[in-house]
């Protein structure tokens, strides 16, 4: 029996290339969308954003690296005091102590606390009715110089400050905070909301991210009943972001500055660029690679927003509901999140409608149906499967991938490949059954899973429904019309169905990919078999009409309708294999590989640990393929297993721990303790024995929330403290123990090439931007 088509007009050969010029015209349109908008240079307008006034002091931060409490961040505090000073403003300087509870801090083994040093300036305004706070880090992580995070977002604060003052001054009090210890433990943010009498009554933050070298600055997170701080957002002159995105973002474990403004109850938008991620926190995050349309989108917006919240009335910003919104080319869609619901139940509806009409003209039946609904889970879950594979084969072939962030250095080629790779599952699933199902039958199933798919998105992530509901909606629609029209109008209806969900899935997914990259590849695929499935009954325009024909002409027909699926099939292969030829390490984009050196002065032992999920070449000189847990002398790794190898004991004093008082009750004792760093160090650790319940603990006057331990092993309570005191961390604690309590004490310092037995990386090995690359650790026990 022939399956009928849904658009079977007499020309289709001419039907199809009109539907494909369209799409790749929408494609292009919506692809711009998303594209950052070309970095001004100096000579701009001085009431606008400038990239190239602002690039200089992306060089003047960046030129080493600047972790919390380093003697180059205390010159990179002066140049923005300086900096601030000339434009009018009376900065200062936060000097405090700050604690960050377990659950957001770096440390593995407990709570992480900082003395971190906020730069903060006030633009007063004229008749305040809250305070609008811009908010970037000036530190960097201490394996890389952070020219991108955040040298750009301090660098875009203070260009967006300079170009508001160059007019008419805010309604409202626009508050420059520029916070220290945001990498390592967020410290600096946390310092301020909680300590700083600016931060008391609340407002709206802004706060600006980088977690690579590239791309648009999106919108990537909100705070909750974000429908009128959307509308804002719409209104800025490049508007990149999606709810999906907070909605993902909401459901993972990352945190940035935001984060603690959010706890505290401010209203806020947070925004980063994050393509190029291969150098986020790595050596290579240097100026040069910065693509300034990157640096001038994040200030067009900042600028803009800034303008405009510093006008109106804040109060009431955070009130309402969570909106739904998506960019399209020219503006952000965006409408209430009551009307999530509403939507895709319309879209389930408007399917079903579509199904009934298609079986009632002949063009299904319900079997027919039926079998397309169950052989659509073929492209969903093969595609995203195979792209997997095609990460673990180029992990294979290039080993130094694994340890890169998010993506290979150059990854154009392997996203192009990944997406012909979806294309050829896409083609090669539709050609195998177009025949025995029906292309009408395989269309609607689509478009059913499209709705499905919306409607449990609206139970799970209201703000991502849209994505499947949207597209459904409108290709039931576009199907409903052309069952009942005439053929050229059949292609125009289900072109403007398709062009839909173009328009509003391919947006999505040209930011999906550098959001989660290679490694997540699946779930931009995942994306991408979705919008394929919107596009069948166009896809189906490429073949001939099924049924009828036999012999010579039904070969031949075969022959045509495998055409698409070999060519996505090559491209893929062909993408692959020049992505392999372009993307090599070098000295500009080394392998990253992760080495510490951890020393044991109980026994003045030493090791090499790696923490590599595939030992590489060079590691391999220093460690061991097997994998062992080390937190019986490095608590605050926890349970993580890593690689090791022996090491050559250096001559390297251990911290130390004194008892400056101790007070008994029957089985409580409380203990005043000094841990004291005997080098230069960026942190110090100290963690007590696990058969010792501590049930109070203050750290340089700050009290310690008391949690569970991370994890089993022999320590239990412990903490990091980063950038201590040079004359010592004074500690205080009350354990239930009559008797002796163990003690771990460890810090770390920076730089492996003065150890014995280290040889230097050659051309082409980089070391991992991570809290523990390139760390040198000495611990030592204490009973007392």
């Amino acid at each position: 029996m022939r399956a009928p088509a849904l658009v079977d007009p007499a020309r289709r050969a001419s039907a199809a290339v009109i539907a494909i010029v369209v799409f790749v015209l929408a494609g292009v349109a919506a692809a711009w969308a998303v594209r950052p908008p070309e970095a001004r240079g100096a000579s701009a307008p001085a009431g606008e954003f400038s990239a190239g006034r602002a690039f200089p002091l992306v060089e003047t931060i960046a030129t080493r690296p600047h972790p919390v409490g380093s003697a180059a961040q205390d010159e990179v505090r002066e140049r923005l005091l300086t900096t601030l000073r000339g434009l009018g403003l009376s900065p200062e300087v936060q000097d405090t102590v700050s604690v960050q509870g377990a659950e957001l801090s770096s440390s593995a083994g407990g709570t992480s606390f900082a003395h971190v040093r906020n730069v903060v300036a006030v633009i007063p305004g004229t008749a305040s009715t809250g305070r609008l706070f811009l908010v970037a880090h000036y530190d960097s992580v201490q394996t890389g110089p952070g020219g991108n995070d955040d040298a750009a977002g301090t660098s875009a604060v203070l260009e967006t400050a300079r170009a508001l003052l160059a007019g008419p001054r805010p309604r409202n009090d626009v508050v420059l905070v520029l916070t220290d210890g945001e990498e390592a433990c967020l410290c600096g943010a946390k310092a301020f909301v909680d300590q700083h009498p600016l931060a008391r009554d609340g407002g709206v933050v802004l706060n600006l991210e980088a977690r690579g070298s590239s791309g648009p600055a999106i919108m990537f997170e909100t705070t909750d009943r974000n429908s009128r701080l959307v509308g804002v957002y719409g209104s800025a002159p490049h508007p990149v972001g999606t709810s999906f995105a907070v909605e993902i973002y909401r459901l993972m474990p990352n945190d940035t500055d935001f984060t603690a403004f959010k706890d505290k109850g401010f209203a806020g938008l947070n925004a980063a660029y994050i393509d190029g991620a291969a150098i986020y926190h790595a050596p290579t995050d240097v100026p040069g690679v910065m693509d300034q349309d990157s640096l001038q989108h994040h200030g067009d917006n900042t600028l803009a927003l800034t303008r405009e919240l510093g006008d109106r009335d804040l109060t009431g910003l955070s009130s309402g509901q969570d909106a739904t919104y998506f960019p399209v080319p020219g503006l952000l869609v965006r409408y209430p999140g009551a009307l999530v619901w509403p939507l895709a139940v319309l879209a389930l509806l408007a399917v079903a409608a579509l199904a009934w009409l298609a079986r009632r003209r002949g063009l299904i039946t319900g079997r027919r149906l039926a079998a397309s609904a169950g052989l659509t889970l073929i492209p969903l879950l093969l595609a995203p499967a195979l792209a997997q594979v095609l990460w673990w084969l180029l992990t294979s072939v290039r080993p130094g991938y694994a340890e890169l962030p998010i993506d290979p250095y150059r990854p154009g080629w392997y996203r192009l490949a990944v997406v012909a790779l979806t294309a050829a599952v896409l083609f090669a699933w539709f050609a195998l059954f177009r025949r025995k199902a029906g292309p009408a039958a395989l269309s609607i199933a689509g478009l059913a899973w499209l709705a499905l798919l919306g409607v449990v998105l609206a139970a799970v992530t209201p703000g991502g429904s849209y994505l499947a509901a949207l597209p459904a909606l409108a290709g039931a629609v576009a199907g409903l019309v052309a069952v009942r029209a005439r053929p050229w109008i059949q292609v125009l209806a289900v072109t403007a169905g398709g062009v839909v969900a173009v328009v509003i899935l391919l947006p999505t997914v040209v930011m999906l990919f550098p959001a989660l990259g290679l490694r997540l590849g699946a779930a931009g695929v995942f994306l991408t078999v979705l919008l394929g499935l919107a596009l069948l009954p166009v896809i189906d325009l490429i073949h001939p009409v099924p049924g009828g024909r036999r012999g010579v002409e039904a070969a031949r027909d075969r022959r045509r309708g495998a055409l698409p699926t070999v060519a996505a099939a090559l491209a893929a292969i062909v993408f692959t294999v020049v992505g392999l030829a372009v993307d090599r390490f070098d000295a500009g984009h080394p392998a990253p590989t992760q080495l510490m050196y951890a020393m044991d002065a109980d026994d003045n032992t030493a090791r090499w640990v790696s923490d590599e999920p595939k030992t590489q070449e060079w590691t391999s000189q220093y460690v061991s393929g097997d994998l062992h847990r080390v937190d019986d002398t490095l608590p605050s790794f926890g349970a993580e297993e890593v690689r090791t190898g022996p090491a050559q004991a250096a001559s390297l004093l251990p911290p130390k721990l004194t008892l400056t008082g101790d007070t008994r009750s029957g089985d409580t004792r409380t203990i005043k303790l000094r841990l004291e760093p005997q080098r230069q160090v960026r942190l110090v650790t100290l963690h007590v024995g696990a058969d010792t319940p501590v049930t109070s603990a203050d750290v340089e006057g700050q009290a310690v929330p008391i949690g569970k331990p991370a994890a089993e092993g022999p320590w239990g309570f412990g903490f990091a403290f980063h950038a201590p005191p040079t004359g010592g961390v004074e500690v205080t604690l009350t354990v239930r123990a009559s008797g002796p309590v163990k003690f771990r004490a460890m810090d770390g310092s920076d730089g492996l090439t003065d150890l014995p037995g280290f040889r230097a990386r050659p051309a082409g090995v980089g070391a991992v931007g991570s809290h523990t690359s390139e760390l040198l650790a000495v611990a030592k026990s204490y009973t007392l």
